[in-house]
């Protein structure tokens, strides 16, 4: 039986309410920073707890429910950036997230990446006779079982981090055509970090719902193309697009979309991470430090886009490197 979603005017009001176990979490989604804005927001995310209690944005406010028949202990994470340049960017994104609220929990990395081809061909269809080129959206998610090690799931250039004292360290690779150019053998690795980690490129070569020009440069293919061990450089091949991930314990995870980063050095941006988030281990402090340096710096240092970011801080000092298989 549907159940109509209650918006409320914070997401921190929702998230307070909202259990992930071991794992303290925080969220937002903002048009952006500086006097330079974004006519909307076209990010979303989609928190769900391990009770089955959502929150998403839908025409830009938080919504929530409680989902029903929701396995217990289970819990969803998710971070989207709508691509407005194609159009309906965040009709795309909302979409997406209806899509995930409405996918039963997955236990296998198999049955999720299923599920979600299948979600992004049935979106395909649904947007075929909509004006303008096809849109798509970036999907960063990660699936945190009861029981194992969450899975992630990766799609556009939307990043997952880990950042601990000493540095922050990428966990998922962009799909941009630097990315392509590594996987053909025409790009090395150290101009492959410096083009997509060391520069603003607003480019993109696969999202979710567009597609992808991955298996032809020449032409938009409609099913995702996945990074893997088989098709990725070896220097990259540890960060498969769709994998198990543990947690170590002590260590900060952060799924954000590339609003967060989009900047005139974001190298050095990101090298701050690690000594901003110093000195606490509440999620909410650690995301406001984060936020409130962002907002901080001059107009000119970041361009207009929209933000969404999900912190996770997983308990622990981290010394003995231990894995979390579960929340």
């Amino acid at each position: 039986m549907p159940i109509s979603p209650a918006s409320v005017s914070s997401l921190d009001d929702v998230i307070a309410g909202m259990r992930f176990g071991a794992l303290d979490v925080a969220a937002c989604s903002r048009l952006g920073a500086g006097p330079r804005l974004r006519a909307e927001n076209q990010d979303n995310l989609l928190l769900i707890d391990m009770d089955g209690h959502a929150a998403w944005l839908q025409d830009q406010s938080v919504q929530h429910r409680r989902l029903p028949g929701w396995r217990p202990g289970h819990a969803r994470l998710a971070v989207l950036d709508g691509m407005g340049g194609h159009g309906h960017g965040r009709e795309a994104a909302e979409a997406v997230v209806g899509g995930l609220l409405a996918l039963p929990p997955c236990t296998t990395g198999a049955e999720l990446a299923r599920r979600l081809d299948a979600l992004h061909a049935d979106l395909q269809r649904h947007f075929a006779d909509a004006p303008g080129p096809r849109p798509g959206t970036t999907l960063t998610l990660l699936e945190l079982r009861a029981d194992d090690a969450p899975l992630l799931y990766h799609v556009g250039d939307s990043r997952l981090y880990e950042i601990t004292p000493a540095r922050a360290t990428p966990l998922t690779v962009d799909h941009v055509p630097a990315t392509a150019y590594a996987m053909a053998g025409l790009l090395g690795e150290a101009d492959w970090w410096r083009q997509v980690h060391g520069e603003h490129r607003p480019q993109i070569a696969q999202a979710f719902l567009l597609g992808n020009a991955f298996a032809d440069p020449t032409r938009l293919n409609d099913p995702l193309f996945e990074l893997s061990p088989l098709n990725l450089p070896a220097w990259l091949s540890g960060l498969a697009d769709r994998r198990p991930l543990a947690l170590r314990a002590g260590s900060t995870y952060l799924l954000a979309t590339d609003g967060l980063w989009s900047c005139s050095d974001p190298a050095g941006w990101v090298g701050q991470w690690p000594q901003l988030l110093a000195g606490t281990l509440e999620a909410a402090t650690l995301l406001r430090a984060l936020l409130a340096a962002y907002e901080a710096h001059p107009a000119a240092f970041f361009y207009p886009d929209n933000v969404s970011a999900i912190l996770i801080h997983v308990p622990g000092t981290g010394r003995d490197e231990t894995a979390l298989p579960g929340v």
